[in-house]
């Protein structure tokens, strides 16, 4: 069983910084040790889209990942660490973090097939 985790986050509004981020999230590019971090995290599918200087992340997670885990991994991995490091240098906490934060989780306020087309549940 899946679910799914959006997260959200800005980048620097620099046209030459976030094409550099884009580069570095293309296929090839990024590092070999932050794929298998992911996937080892229980991380099924990750994507990330951007409108201007602003992203969202969606995860597809099953019952493995565990955000507190996924971050202590992170912390303990020095090639996650110095992707984190790198990866700081474009972005910008959205204003709803936390103090110090990045990538934020976004709670869900719709879902369509929760609706029905009478207006009832």
């Amino acid at each position: 069983m899946t679910r799914r985790v959006c997260l959200a986050l800005d980048l620097v509004d620099d046209a030459d910084l976030i094409a550099e981020y884009e580069r570095w999230h293309r296929v090839g590019n990024t590092p070999p040790e932050i794929i298998r971090s992911i996937r080892e995290a229980g991380i099924e599918n990750m994507e990330i889209f951007r409108a201007g200087d602003r992203m969202v992340m969606v995860m597809d997670v099953n019952e493995r990942f565990d955000p507190a885990a996924k971050t202590a991994a992170d912390a303990a991995n020095p090639h996650v660490a110095a992707w984190e490091a790198r990866m700081r240098q474009f972005q910008r906490a959205i204003p709803a973090a936390a103090p110090g934060g990045g990538w934020t989780e976004m709670a869900r306020i719709f879902r369509l097939i929760d609706h029905d087309e009478t207006g009832s549940q």
